[in-house]
């Protein structure tokens, strides 16, 4: 399980450091993709697994609809693994994606890792509070 959030710098070949804590969980590698909200999501290779085999289904012929999908996840997806200083190469396209430059703040999502843009995470961060007051009020009211 993921929590958490932790400011680091990007160096200068796009690297950032993994907060050490979660180190041993991405041992195998770690799966980057883009998230909806102009962040990159990062999965340990077993959960990605999980996902990739929820989106694909069972299908032999997949329709045109999956077909779409698969190509737009998949073909943006990186795999990537931690080098001896416990840091991921960030690829350029998913950098420019999710307009990460110089400093990055990875937040734990339970299950995933998101690595944001540290002026956009402020904003999603003061959104995302305001929001998830509402939405325990509204589920406290149901029961």
């Amino acid at each position: 399980m993921f929590f958490g959030e932790f400011e680091y710098k990007i160096d200068e070949k796009g690297r950032m450091p993994v907060p050490p804590r979660f180190r041993r969980e991405l041992k195998d590698g770690v799966v980057l993709t883009p998230c909806t909200e102009k962040c990159i999501k990062a999965y340990t290779l077993s959960e990605w697994k999980k996902l990739a085999t929820t989106l694909t289904g069972n299908s032999l012929t997949p329709n045109n609809k999956m077909r779409r999908l698969n190509r737009a996840v998949f073909a943006t997806t990186f795999s990537v693994n931690i080098d001896g200083q416990g840091r991921v190469a960030l690829p350029i396209p998913l950098r420019e994606y999710a307009e990460i430059m110089d400093e990055v703040i990875i937040i734990g999502a339970n299950t995933y890792l998101e690595i944001w843009n540290k002026m956009l995470w402020e904003e999603e961060k003061a959104a995302s509070q305001e929001q998830a007051w509402q939405i325990i009020e509204s589920l406290e009211e149901r029961h």
